[in-house]
């Protein structure tokens, strides 16, 4: 195989997904002479957790998604968790906003549309729960549209599906925020990506890279393969990201740096049922957030989402967890065991001794019939048909393991940035909340990696885009309603009205 040798570039992007086109589009805003390429092993970029039908699109923002305000052992709840996840994503929202304004992203409602963010549960202890977090969160600035009902024709009056044939003595209660979204982050990407190449950046698909060795000065020789068998490159770059998604773990343990130490991967392979019937997506305008099973992980909360990609609707409900060993939707069998290192056996161990509720909920769902996960659907939507739903591959996610002093070894769900030698390289580990916080994520990222250039002169630079940006919003009523409504005239996010059925039955 031939081996080709080229001279260094600035800054190599390896995954052609969200993050890999936030943090590139926000390089070349502040830095425009700096040469980028990106490497992507598939033909299309987008096509692993960043596409649409890989995640719920939610733009999380905390409004729904009950593990981010859990209840604590003496049933105390805190709004902090909430309210950071929420301050992450008008970072995005602001950002987005200004790239529309500049030509770089088109039309917002190719990427982003208006869509209720709701919870729903079931059973008096859980409608207790979901009061009192309702009472605190309405008190917070971003979370101020927030409303509450236990009352059946309300909550039908926001979302029939929810409620059409249930039983009558059935204790339920929602919360809705209309300032929720859906978000395509596959249409996001593949702009952001659109606007690179158009200012320079060389795209690579089909390219594979294999290894990452540093040099003496520093710089990082990056060992990519041609799919296509036309060989073997070896580019050298200042600076590395690698947001490949499942694949990172493997090139940052290929690059020795010591920060990856300890660090392990347990991949969650994930599926969702889709309906495109007309009928049935015409009555449910909202995204609809449950609570995880017992012992099943957080990215594992049931939810019935609407789905607006390439401008068509349709529902999802998931997701419906299973395992492989794969760390890529397209990966090997080889990517988990390939993946253990003397440094995180142990870790690696201590979480499969102590995750027993979590292997048996993998379990129960590997296992589960057709018509079982038909009635974890019924649950929140009891007039559903078989016929109506059919069950789609989403995506794999690789759950980060890591050391704990105390514990050995945890597994922590959310993302992880590892960066290391002097700021020369950094990557991204984890899932949930994920590419909704790609911007705060990556501005974390040139900020810790080049902090003088950050602090000297960029720093300026993208608050002009992100005004939010080392202020937050929560704190200052004027200043969150002032950018939530700026923001949604921009993104031409009017509140979207609820479909409605034309007869609803509450009762069996």
């Amino acid at each position: 195989m031939k081996t080709v040798s080229e001279n260094t570039v600035d800054v190599v992007l390896i995954g052609g997904g969200v993050m890999s086109a936030t943090l590139g589009t926000l390089i070349k805003q502040v830095q425009p002479d700096w040469s980028i390429e990106i490497f992507e092993s598939r033909t299309r970029v987008a096509t692993e957790s960043t596409n649409a039908w890989n995640n719920a699109g939610t733009g999380h923002a905390a409004l729904c998604e009950l593990n981010y305000m859990p209840e604590g052992a003496d049933g105390s709840l805190s709004a902090a968790k909430a309210i950071d996840i929420n301050e992450q994503f008008q970072l995005s929202r602001q950002w987005w906003s200004a790239l529309v304004q500049q030509g770089i992203l088109g039309e917002p409602s190719s990427f982003i549309n208006p869509t209720p963010h709701m919870t729903f549960v079931r059973g008096e202890a859980n409608v207790d729960y979901l009061r009192r977090r309702y009472e605190i969160l309405k008190q917070e600035p971003l979370f101020a549209d927030m409303e509450f009902s236990d009352d059946p024709e309300q909550i039908a009056e926001w979302a029939p599906l929810l409620v059409d044939r249930r039983a009558k003595d059935e204790v339920f209660a929602a919360t809705r925020s209309e300032s929720g979204t859906d978000v395509d982050f596959g249409a996001v990407t593949r702009q952001l990506f659109d606007h690179l190449v158009a200012e320079g950046a060389k795209l690579n698909l089909g390219n594979q890279v294999k290894k990452l060795k540093r040099r003496a000065d520093g710089s990082w020789d990056v060992v990519v393969r041609n799919l296509s068998g036309y060989g073997k490159r070896i580019l050298n770059a200042k600076f590395v990201f690698v947001g490949a998604g499942g694949g990172a773990l493997s090139l940052l343990q290929s690059s020795g740096i010591p920060e990856i130490r300890g660090f392990g991967g347990f991949p969650i392979s994930g599926k969702f049922l889709k309906c495109d019937n007309p009928e049935v997506v015409a009555l449910h305008r909202a995204k609809v957030y449950g609570k995880a099973a017992v012992g099943a992980p957080p990215m594992s909360v049931p939810h019935l989402d609407t789905r607006i990609v390439d401008g068509k609707e349709s529902l999802l409900f998931g997701p419906y967890a299973g395992f492989s060993p794969n760390f890529l939707k397209k990966g090997s069998w080889w990517d988990l065991p390939g993946s253990v290192r003397l440094h995180n056996l142990g870790p690696m161990l201590k979480v499969g001794l102590t995750e027993f509720s979590l292997e048996k909920y993998l379990l129960g769902e590997v296992l589960a019939s057709r018509e079982k996960q038909m009635n974890t659907l019924r649950e929140y939507m009891p007039t559903a048909r078989t016929s109506d739903w059919e069950m789609i591959t989403a995506g794999q996610r690789v759950q980060v393991m890591k050391n704990d002093p105390k514990k050995g070894g945890i597994l922590q769900f959310g993302t992880e940035v590892i960066t290391g030698a002097e700021g020369s390289i950094a990557g991204l580990l984890g899932a949930s909340p994920g590419a909704s916080t790609a911007v705060y994520a990556m501005l974390g990222v040139l900020e810790k990696c080049f902090p003088e250039q950050y602090e000297a002169r960029w720093k300026h630079r993208f608050k002009e885009q992100v005004p939010a940006l080392g202020e937050g919003l929560n704190g200052d009523p004027e200043a969150a309603a002032a950018s939530l409504a700026q923001t949604a005239e921009v993104l031409g996010l009017t509140p979207a009205a609820a479909s409605k059925p034309t007869e609803v039955a509450v009762g069996a």
